[in-house]
């Protein structure tokens, strides 16, 4: 699984592609999402954290 920090430069990279038309739903998604983690990236990265973990029990059950 990606880190918080990977996951983040992936969503800001999408975003990126859609710029070029800041009306477009796709693009206001993205940069809304983006911008929303980024101001809260230590409850993100716990999120992350928790959901790695989660998995890793999975797979060992």
């Amino acid at each position: 699984m990606l880190n918080a920090d990977q996951l983040l430069a992936r969503l800001y990279a999408l975003r990126k592609e859609y710029e070029d038309d800041p009306e477009d739903p796709t693009y206001q998604a993205l940069h809304h999402a983006f911008m929303f983690i980024s101001y809260h990236m230590s409850q993100f990265k716990e999120y992350v954290q928790q959901q790695a973990a989660q998995e890793q029990e999975q797979k060992e059950e």
